[in-house]
């Protein structure tokens, strides 16, 4: 991500600009590769897909099929902890592998078994071992994680980490990308969502939020996945940075109140307030999303994206992506799974008058 200082990223307009870019594109890979794609049925999954597939490419899915696959795709029902999980695609030489995997034997034997002559690994910036700094691609990331599959959120870092050693020790190509929070239609997760669908959907005259002044930043996935075809196209190589412009919360606050037309005003409590009274923080259940307490988690949304704006990185305004993620929040069924639910928020405000 870019720091709130940083050079601005370059804002694409409209979708139908955007998609009249994506065909105007001169790469000779552009008239269409074999990209073999380790996922394809999940929120980034999907749109790299869709994406490969309106710039001409042949594309392949290979992956548990616990999902509906997009449309278009060649798919390939796979568990990726089989010691036969390639065979049906390892004969084939891809112009591009894809993989968006956590678990590090998986990358091992995607780069053993697979014959590619371009590598992309869709890592994280949860690699990083400050998190609380504005990073930059060359700072230090945590140890790999030493075991074949993470077994909880909480080995995420290492895991990613892991994967990406594997990817490095590849010959040939490879392109490491590391995206921030990754927003817009499709974010399982419910953090982008979460708040223009609360201001769409009050609980009373007002929307309890945390600190306005906290940094965000986050890139809307179909901006990401077209980053990453196109880089797949021009066969780059090396790690990159990847999120939208840096901001702040109470930007994220106002857009969804306009979006919706919500007359409910924004309620910001404290952090001591909302630890109180057993509010989490980022995601999750009884959460209040893309929200950490504490000074040193202060910049933890934050990146450096100079080298991805250079080599091509376009992101769209906060906005867009806004409405995107609320659009997928209002067809979500089911349980949100994070921010509060109505009975929270109410509990919530007794919570705070009674000194909680």
């Amino acid at each position: 991500m870019a720091s709130l200082g940083a050079p601005s990223l370059p804002v694409v307009g409209s979708r139908n600009a955007r998609a009249v870019s994506r065909w105007q594109a001169s790469s000779c890979k552009a008239a269409g590769m074999d990209i073999l794609l380790l996922g394809g049925t999940g929120f980034l999954g999907r749109h790299i897909a869709r994406v490969a597939l309106e710039r001409g490419h042949r594309v392949t899915c290979l992956a548990r099929g616990t999902g509906e696959p997009p449309v278009g795709v060649e798919f390939v029902v796979s568990d990726r902890d089989r010691e036969d999980a390639y065979d049906k695609v390892a004969m084939r030489s891809w112009g591009s592998v894809v993989d968006l995997t956590s678990h590090p034997k998986h990358a091992r034997d995607a780069v053993e078994k697979l014959d590619a002559e371009h590598r992309v690994l869709v890592s994280s910036s949860s690699v990083y071992a400050d998190q609380g700094s504005v990073s930059v691609e060359f700072d230090p990331v945590v140890d790999p994680l030493d075991v074949d599959c993470m077994e909880s959120m909480e080995q995420y870092p290492a895991a990613k980490s892991a994967c990406e050693a594997a990817y490095r020790a590849v010959e040939g190509p490879v392109l490491v990308v590391r995206p921030g929070l990754i927003a817009g239609y499709g974010d399982e997760t419910a953090r982008s969502g979460y708040y223009p669908w609360r201001f769409a959907h009050p609980t009373g005259g007002d929307v309890i939020v945390p600190d306005p002044t906290f940094p965000i930043a986050m890139i809307d996935a179909e901006d990401l996945a077209d980053w990453i075809v196109r880089s797949a196209e021009d066969g780059r190589k090396g790690a990159f940075n990847a999120t939208g412009h840096a901001t702040t919360l109470a930007d994220v606050f106002t857009i969804s109140r306009e979006l919706t037309g919500s007359q409910a005003t924004a309620r910001p409590l404290t952090d001591e307030q909302l630890l109180a009274c057993g509010v989490s923080p980022w995601m999750g259940p009884k959460s209040l999303p893309l929200w950490v307490p504490g000074e040193p988690w202060r910049n933890v949304a934050l990146l450096d994206c100079a080298a991805a704006c250079e080599a091509g990185l376009q992101v769209r305004p906060l906005r867009e992506t806004l409405a995107s993620a609320l659009r997928y929040e209002q067809e979500r069924l089911g349980e949100r799974p994070a921010g509060l639910s109505d009975e929270e928020e109410v509990a919530l405000r007794k919570c705070v008058a009674a000194g909680g």
